[in-house]
């Protein structure tokens, strides 16, 4: 099993920790992290997209001049795609990009993510992250602490915390989630990943 330090707030070490290796020990799956990657942007797109035909495009219900004897070409609508103001050809119309994946194929994701991380150095342990109120400059000396102030730092923590999401939401490159909304693009995006000790038992108890 993987061990690693566990920290305070101020980026003292307090002891260690090991990892389950079924979670955080896993060969990293790059084909199958792309995939969920691909998955999860592809189930964000709105999918609203929408062009006109010439049956949707106002007016042309007329056609513009008789079909023989003029020395023009055929018409039968002024909004005949080939003409300007015309119908769009196969354009986009509204539909939903999302797709599927196996949940076991989900998860092995992550945890092909959560241990890339960790084999990186990039996934830090903390007791317990917790702050009286909501400061900005709160989040902003915990980043310091652990030398990735000028870094993207993802926290994750077992349950929602006002104070933490708050004091944390203002800075750039800086996001909070929870152990329960853990995804691979949030992983992947953001250099350290500071994971409090009760965040890590959830997710091993989902993932293992």
């Amino acid at each position: 099993m993987p061990k690693v330090a566990v920290y305070d707030i101020t980026g003292a070490a307090t002891g260690e920790i090991e990892l389950n290796d079924d979670v955080f020990g896993v060969a990293v799956n790059e084909a199958l992290i792309h995939q969920a990657v691909v998955r999860q942007m592809a189930n964000q797109r709105l999918g609203t997209a929408s062009t006109k035909t010439k049956g949707l495009v106002r007016g042309g219900g007329k056609k513009p001049w008789r079909q023989k004897g003029t020395g023009r070409a055929r018409a039968g609508s002024i909004r005949s795609p080939l003409w300007v103001g015309g119908g769009t050809v196969f354009g986009p119309q509204p539909r939903s990009y999302a797709f599927s994946m196996p949940r076991k194929a989900r998860r092995l994701a992550i945890k092909s993510a959560l241990s890339a991380k960790v084999a990186a150095g990039e996934l830090l342990v903390v007791e317990d992250i917790q702050f009286s109120q909501p400061k900005t400059k709160n989040v902003v000396n915990l980043l310091a602490n652990f030398n990735s102030a000028e870094q993207k730092a993802l926290i994750i923590t077992d349950v929602a915390n006002e104070n933490v999401a708050k004091s944390s939401r203002n800075i750039p490159g800086v996001k909070n989630i929870t152990s329960l909304t853990l995804n691979v693009i949030d992983i992947l995006h953001h250099d350290k990943v500071l994971v409090t000790k009760d965040a890590v038992t959830k997710i091993e108890e989902v993932l293992a």
